[in-house]
Order: C-alpha cells, then structure tokens, then sequence
C-alpha cells in the first residue's frame, strides 16, 4: 500500500503595471514568495475513525493505533469503543445516519453480510490479511455473491475454565459427560463449600455465547443438522416445543438451584473473569478470547472441557466459529483504514495476541507471540466433532440477537418463563424472515 498524496502549492504570480526598471526586481520577489509558500504548507494528513469491539483489550488496541502512527505520521487514528452488549446496535444507528466510522468490528453473520452487498463495508479480498486468515474461517467471511466483508479476530468457542483444585478437593474424579453429570458436579462442589460457576446476569452477552449457543446447538441444531441455518433464514424453525424451552430451562435452573455467585445479575463481564481468576468460583462459562485471563489464575491450575449441555446418551455438539472481526467501510478514507487493517494483522498482532492468547485465525504470525496450547488443542479437539454449531451472533437475526439479550435476563429475573422466552425466540425469527432483516 503507498504513502498518501502529499499536495504542494504552486505560487501565482501577478505582474501589475509598474514602471520598466522594477519590474525584474517584482518578478524576483515574487518568486522568492511562492518558494518560501511551498516549503511552509504542511503535508496532507488523514484522520481515520475506528469504532471497535474490545471489552478486554482497549489498551492494546490503543497501542496498535500508536504503533501505526509512528509507522505512518500522516494517518492518526481515532479509536472509540462500542459499547452495551452487541457489536450489531452499536453499528445500526451509525448505517442509518450515513456515519460509519472508517474501521468498525464486526461479526461474521447475514448482517454485516449485507452491508457489503449494499456497498456500505468493503471488499477486503485483496488484502495481504485476507490471504494469512485460515481457510476454515473464509467461508464466515464472505457473502452469497462472493464479497469478502472482514477479517476474524480468531477462532471463537465457547468452553468451560474450572478450577483443579477445587474440582480435587470436592471429589471430583471425572469431568462431566452431559447435562445430568454437570449438575452433579455443582452439587458436589456447593457441598464442598465453593460456588460453582459465574453467571455474568449484567452482561447477557456472555449467557447467549455461553449457556445459550450451547442449549442451541444441542437442543435445536443437533435435531436439524442439514438445514438448521436455512431454517432460521425462512422462518421455519419450530421453537415452541420442549426442547427449545429446554435452553432457557437449564439457564434458570442453575442459579435457581443456587450454583452461581450471590449478585449475579449485577456481575458484569470483568467481574465474573476476575471472581474466576481469583479463586471465587470454580467454574467459569466463557469463549476462547479470554484465554489470557483464564488460564493463569492465582495459585491453581485451569483446565477446560466441552460444555455438557447434552442430554444424557446424547452426542455433544460443539461452538466453535468466527470471533468478531474488522472490516473496512466504503468511506474517503478507505485507503488508509485499508493500510491500518493490514497493520493490524502483521506489526500490531502481536500486541494484540499476547494479550487474549486465544487461537489465532491467521496462518503465519510474525513477532513474538504467547497463545496456550492448551486452548488450541482443545479447537483442534472439538472443531473434529461431528457436527458443531457457531456462536449465537453469527446465525440469528440482527434484530434477534438485541432482543435475546434482555430476554434471558428477564428469565433470570423471573419475568418470563422458559416457554415464553422459547416463543419469543421464535417469533422474532420468523419476523426477521417475513421482513427480510438481516
């Protein structure tokens, strides 16, 4: 990718009528003035805006920005956080104003999809990231017409840390197998004196890529694995049966038995990773992406397995897919957000890996770079099952996904029942689908 333009003043000159003998003094002058303009006009400098999703890492994407500026003096980054829990009602107001930032995160689903297909977000195919980003992972990334909209952030599962030790000191031999065997390691760890698991109750995003996408995935994708994806497309899937409301069962079931932190619905995202980290509970329900801080707790060791959310007899089925990404908008300064993409994925990885140490969803990595092996043996275990569902943000409706948020909450809280939120859940998919919202 070049430098950008720089512009250069031209002097003009204007000769007035004057008397013979100055005039080769005026013309002097006024040379020496155009020179003396040209030296003094700045070079041209781009301001680009980045709108980002980083619960975990704002520092660093702060230092990626610093990074490429020292790189580039001519394009400053402006860097700005989304917030609340969706990447997508971050990212809906600012396509419906004409105002997207330069560079945005986005996820892997039909809508950013179709924001490339209107020419809002543009075609990264061209890219030197694009290229090192993982095969498997492509498919996640490009639309029906072939447009290649954004470069996953890595690759995401959902999983469950626990505390060795306290499994140890509890009794517990064996990890369990399916749903039955997991609420008979809650009770023998209550017994034992510690809590559980964190339920993160003010930040339902995690209850939807936890608890959710695996009751999904077991309970809805394991019963359509061929055609589960275009059902949600045309509305035609059947939620109003007990397998659904089993998804939003099993959610109220384990705070309601007393398995989750007191206050749990006021713990926020880095408040149930720290309760974990610190030893204050023995489970946590958490993506790959955390991996920095999971793994590494105070003074125990962290293992992982599959979440069990299966039935008893039943296989389990797997989340494994795309994390939220970068894409580029169809803006003035598409250029230089193209150039700080691709600065993103080579020089400033490494900031931004040794960081979360989740699976990296590049081929080859430059630098110097921490991941556990741990977590990426445990993708390369489950990515072999025989069937695997991805995260709930990259298959439900936009729209859908704003309103699963405070749903589960409302189940937690006991203003919905389980049936209700199944119907809900239903309803607003096939919504979606009659409307033709992404």
């Amino acid at each position: 990718m070049g430098h950008a333009a720089r512009k250069r003043a031209s002097g003009v000159f204007t000769t007035f009528a004057a008397i013979a003998v100055l005039c080769s003094c005026s013309l002097l002058s006024a040379c020496d003035q155009s020179a003396g303009s040209a030296s003094s006009v700045p070079a041209t400098h781009t301001r680009l805006t980045a709108l980002i999703w980083a619960p975990d890492w704002p520092e660093e994407m702060h230092k990626i920005a610093d990074a490429f500026h020292r790189e580039n003096p001519d394009i400053t980054v402006d860097v700005q956080f989304m917030i609340g829990n969706s990447v997508e009602e971050n990212l809906k107001p600012k396509v419906a104003t004409n105002n997207l930032p330069d560079l945005v995160s986005v996820n892997p689903n039909a809508y950013a999809a179709e924001l490339a297909t209107q020419g809002i977000l543009a075609d990264v195919g061209g890219s030197a990231a694009w290229d090192n980003m993982l095969d498997s992972l492509k498919p996640d990334w490009t639309t029906l017409y072939g447009k290649r909209f954004g470069i996953s952030g890595g690759v995401a599962a959902t999983l469950i840390y626990y505390n060795k030790d306290m499994f140890r000191k509890a009794g517990i031999t064996a990890l369990p197998g399916n749903f039955d065997e997991f609420l008979a390691t809650c009770a023998a760890l209550r017994k034992a004196g510690f809590t559980p698991i964190v339920w993160s109750g003010a930040f339902p995003n995690m209850l939807a890529n936890g608890p959710f996408s695996s009751g999904f995935a077991n309970n809805v994708v394991a019963h359509h694995p061929k055609d589960w994806k275009a059902r949600i497309a045309d509305g035609s899937l059947d939620l109003n049966n007990d397998a659904a409301v089993d998804i939003f069962a099993k959610i109220k079931l384990i705070a309601d038995k007393g398995y989750v932190q007191r206050g749990y619905m006021s713990t926020g995202y880095d408040e149930g990773n720290r309760l974990f980290a610190e030893g204050k509970a023995a489970m946590a329900f958490q993506g790959t992406w955390s991996s920095g801080q999971l793994m590494h707790g105070n003074h125990f060791e962290t293992g992982t397995f599959v979440p069990p959310w299966n039935a008893p007899g039943k296989t389990v089925v797997p989340v494994v897919g795309s994390e939220t990404g970068f894409a580029v908008a169809e803006t003035r300064n598409k250029k230089a957000a193209m150039k700080f993409l691709e600065f993103i994925y080579d020089k400033g990885y490494p900031i931004l890996q040794n960081k979360r140490q989740n699976v990296s969803p590049l081929k080859y990595v430059g630098g110097k770079t921490v991941t556990d092996q741990k977590i990426v043996d445990y993708v390369e275990h489950v990515a072999q099952a025989p069937l695997t569902a991805g995260p709930y943000y990259s298959y439900l409706p936009t729209n859908t996904i704003d309103m699963l948020h405070p749903l589960l909450q409302d189940v937690l809280f006991g203003k919905k029942t389980p049936r209700q939120a199944a119907q809900a859940l239903e309803k607003s998919i096939r919504h979606e689908a009659r409307t033709e919202n992404k």
